[in-house]
């Protein structure tokens, strides 16, 4: 397969300050779906350390806050005092689920992306954040990828919504609809919250993966949080690079697939008829789930 050019601008619909980041030249290595062999000798000491800091102050933080799929599945990705192969961790995941990770060098535009989940692949950005961006990054790292998406692709019925969510992203692609659409993904497989009998869990990655964030999407009373209910979450705006201040609440990983099951045509013709919703905007009516 040919390689990519060695620039590429991936799209990105939330709101930041700075622009992503990331090495897509790789000396040629990168192919044209944006993976790559993941370089794991290139790894140092020092990065591995920061994977065992990371994973371990994360780990601590789950009790009573991460789903209970998602910490039922968490030691499934092996080791924790380093970076892991990818294809340690595929050996588990394929037989699961029958889904893999693959090596890419950061953001990757929507067809690429899309195609890779429709296909059963997560693309996992092989780079680690510096020490300094220990506790924050914006731009998804390995560790991000690995420990905030990763297990959940263990659960069967949340691995068969990601890949449903990747053949839908293609056919939102050709509707010009994948800002309507990556809102959906932002604020489910991202910032997603699951209601268990004991109570509201985290279940989105980017909660799972922050240790400030965490906390903040449970139990903190400042933020907004609503029933998924699709059009709602498509029209809603948010930022990549502070906490979230809307988050939407699902009964099941089954209720999430079942509402991914109809053709979405119908609803991005309705929603371009009707105004974005700012991040944290009450509507009326709406009160907190």
């Amino acid at each position: 397969m040919d390689s990519t050019a060695a620039s590429v601008t991936p799209a990105v619909y939330g709101e930041s300050d700075r622009p992503p980041r990331g090495d897509y030249s790789r000396g040629g290595t990168v192919l044209a779906d944006y993976t790559c062999p993941q370089d794991w000798a290139s790894y140092t000491a020092a990065d591995h350390d920061t994977y065992r800091r990371l994973y371990e102050r994360q780990a601590a933080q789950l009790p009573g806050l991460a789903c209970d799929a998602f910490i039922a599945a968490l030691p499934s990705l092996g080791v924790k005092d380093r970076i892991p192969h990818f294809d340690e961790i595929n050996e588990r995941l394929y037989k699961a689920t029958r889904w893999e990770v693959v090596a890419v060098p950061g953001l990757i535009p929507e067809v690429p992306f899309f195609t890779l989940l429709a296909n059963r692949k997560f693309p996992v950005t092989d780079w680690i954040r510096t020490p300094e961006e220990f506790d924050y990054i914006v731009e998804p790292d390995v560790f991000h990828d690995l420990f905030g998406h990763v297990p959940m692709l263990f659960d069967p019925a949340f691995a068969d919504y990601v890949q449903r969510y990747g053949q839908g992203g293609l056919k939102a692609h050709a509707q010009e609809a994948c800002e309507k659409l990556a809102r959906l993904y932002w604020y489910t497989v991202e910032f997603g919250l699951i209601r268990q009998p004991e109570g509201l869990r985290a279940y989105g990655a980017g909660i799972l993966s922050s240790v400030g964030e965490l906390r903040h999407a449970v139990q903190s009373a400042a933020p907004l949080r609503l029933p998924l209910d699709l059009p709602r979450a498509m029209r809603t705006r948010y930022k990549i690079d502070s906490y979230q201040s809307t988050y939407f609440v699902i009964e099941s990983f089954a209720q999430l697939f079942d509402l991914t099951a109809p053709d979405f045509t119908p609803l991005y013709q309705m929603l371009a008829a009707q105004s974005d919703i700012e991040a944290g905007a009450k509507l009326p009516g709406e009160s907190n789930a």
